[in-house]
C-alpha cells in the first residue's frame, strides 16, 4: 500500500512497508466502548506555581495555571495516567471538548486524567512550556498519591495543545524553570505522547495565529525552528499517537505527517490515523459517525502499554 497525501508544494508519499508501527487509516472496525456514559470522577485541582510567584500571577485572559486532576472512581495501584493539554491556538483553553470530555473519558477507563491550564495569550514561550513541564513533574512526584505508575504518564494534546505536547517530548530539556524545586528530584519526559490534529511545524505548514501568539509576530528564526517539532524527534522521543483529518483547514494534515514520518526514521513507535473528512477541533467527534472512531483506536493503543 502506498498512501499518498497532496501538498502545497509536493507530493508526501508514505510506503506502509517501510513504516513498521506505523498505521494510516480512514477507518478501521472497533469496539463501541467509548459509546458508554461517562463515569462521575472524583476532581482536585492542583496550582502548578506558588501564590504570589511569578509564575502564578493571573491576568485579565488568564486564571492561575493549573491541573484538574479527574481520579476513577475504581480504586486501584500503578494506574496509567494522561496530562491532557487543550488546545486554543495559544490564546485560550478549549477545556471542555478538548479537556474535560476527554478526562471523563480516560476515568471510564481507568486512567488517570490531569488536564492542565497552562498560561497562554500574553503570556509568550517558555511560559506555557514551562507549565506544561511542571505538570508532568508535579504527575511523577505524586505518583504514589494517586495510585499511578510513575513509568507511565502520558502527555497529550489537541492543536496548539498539541505542539506544547510534541515540544515536551522531543525537548523535555529545554528550558528549566528556575522556580520548578522539582527539576532535580523527577523528570519531565512523558513515557507516551498522544496528539490530535497538532499544530507541529512553526514554518512551512505553520498554524500562523498560534506561532504568533507563542513567539510573537517577528520570532527569531532559530526559534521557530527549534519549536518546529518535527526536526526535534531522536530515538529518545516516546512513543506516538496521532489523529488528524486530510482537509483540516485549521492545521494542515502535513504537520501530522511530518511528525510521523520524523518518528519512523528514528525508530519511534508511531501509529497515525489519518481520516478524509472532518473539520479542525472535533476533540472526541461522538456526533461524527466516520470519525468518533478515533476515541477507541486510541485505547486500544493504550491497552498495549505494558
Amino acid at each position: 500500500m502506498t498512501f499518498i497525501m497532496p501538498t502545497s508544494r509536493r507530493n508526501f508519499i508514505v510506503k506502509s512497508s517501510l513504516l513498521s508501527g506505523l498505521m494510516l487509516s480512514s477507518a478501521l472496525p472497533t469496539r463501541a466502548e467509548t459509546n458508554k456514559k461517562p463515569v462521575e470522577s472524583k476532581k482536585e485541582t492542583v496550582y502548578l506555581w506558588e501564590k504570589g510567584s511569578k509564575n502564578d500571577l493571573p491576568t485579565e485572559e488568564s486564571e492561575r495555571p493549573k491541573l484538574e486532576i479527574y481520579l476513577p472512581q475504581q480504586a486501584a495501584t500503578n494506574r496509567r495516567c494522561v496530562v491532557v493539554c487543550p488546545g486554543g491556538g495559544y490564546y485560550g483553553i478549549a477545556e471542555d471538548h478538548e479537556g474535560k470530555q476527554v478526562a471523563e473519558l480516560f476515568n471510564g477507563h481507568g486512567i488517570v486524567a490531569a488536564l492542565l491550564f497552562y498560561r497562554h495569550r500574553t503570556h509568550q514561550h517558555p511560559a506555557p512550556y514551562a507549565d506544561a513541564c511542571r505538570a508532568m513533574r508535579i504527575m511523577r512526584n505524586n505518583a504514589t498519591t494517586y495510585q499511578i505508575d510513575p513509568n507511565k504518564i502520558a502527555i497529550m494534546g489537541f492543536s496548539a495543545g498539541g505542539h506544547l505536547a510534541s515540544t515536551v517530548s522531543t525537548q523535555p530539556d529545554l528550558y528549566k524553570d528556575p522556580l520548578d524545586d522539582l527539576v532535580a528530584k523527577v523528570s519531565a519526559r512523558p513515557d507516551r505522547v498522544i496528539l490530535g490534529y497538532p499544530v507541529i511545524s512553526l514554518g512551512e505548514f505553520a498554524h500562523i495565529g498560534s506561532r504568533d501568539n507563542l513567539l510573537g509576530k517577528n520570532a527569531d528564526p532559530a526559534l521557530v525552528k527549534q519549536l518546529s517539532n518535527h526536526l526535534q524527534v531522536t530515538a529518545q522521543t516516546p512513543p506516538a499517537f496521532l489523529f488528524h483529518t486530510a482537509d483540516d483547514a485549521g492545521v494542515p494534515v502535513q504537520n501530522s505527517l511530518l511528525f510521523a514520518e520524523a518518528c519512523v526514521r528514528h525508530k519511534v513507535p508511531v501509529e497515525l490515523h489519518v481520516f478524509p473528512k472532518g473539520k479542525h477541533g472535533v476533540g472526541l467527534a461522538q456526533n461524527d459517525a466516520h470519525l468518533k472512531i478515533w476515541p477507541q483506536n486510541l485505547l486500544n493503543w493504550l491497552d498495549q502499554w505494558a
